[in-house]
């Protein structure tokens, strides 16, 4: 009984905290054509990973980068250009596909809780670089020295043939 409060907890405040970041994206100005890197802690042992590999990892597929290392996604806010790609690309989703699928996940209790979600590339930056184990995406002119940026089928932003642009 207490396990199932607490997935409720987690679910209810899930959801609140996609409600007060929601809003009509449909107003927002169209996308800028610029990549979206994929950054990691330092600490994470990963340089490289497929596109369908990072699509494990943000799904919450993959929880652990070692047996001591657990992933921590974090995902921009919603409005955010980085996101919509995020979500065209590696999610395949519509935005209310996405909240829906980590809903039910944790619902299910197949994640302790959902991404954490952050507000500007600048927040996001600043957590992978504090946090062991942490993953987010970026835009790819916004990345400060010391974050690891992955390589995603072999190639780095910018590239030909970076997949994610």
């Amino acid at each position: 009984m207490n396990r199932l409060l607490h997935v409720l907890k987690c679910v209810l405040l899930l959801l609140a905290a996609w409600l007060v970041v929601a809003g009509d994206s449909s107003s927002a100005a169209p996308p800028q054509a610029a990549d979206v890197a994929i950054v990691v802690n330092p600490a994470v042992p990963v340089d490289n990973l497929s596109l369908a590999e990072l699509r494990k990892v943000f799904m919450g597929d993959r929880q652990y980068w070692t047996p001591n290392l657990r992933v921590t996604l974090l995902i921009r806010a919603p409005v955010a250009r980085e996101r919509d790609m995020v979500l065209k690309i590696i999610y395949q989703m519509t935005e209310a596909q996405f909240r829906q699928y980590w809903v039910s996940k944790v619902f299910r209790a197949e994640v302790a809780s959902g991404p954490r979600i952050v507000y500007s590339n600048e927040t996001a930056t600043e957590l992978v670089g504090a946090s062991p184990g942490s993953i987010a995406f970026v835009d790819a002119s916004q990345i400060p020295k010391g974050l690891k940026v992955l390589k995603i089928d072999g190639f780095l932003p910018r590239e030909t043939g970076y997949p994610l642009h």
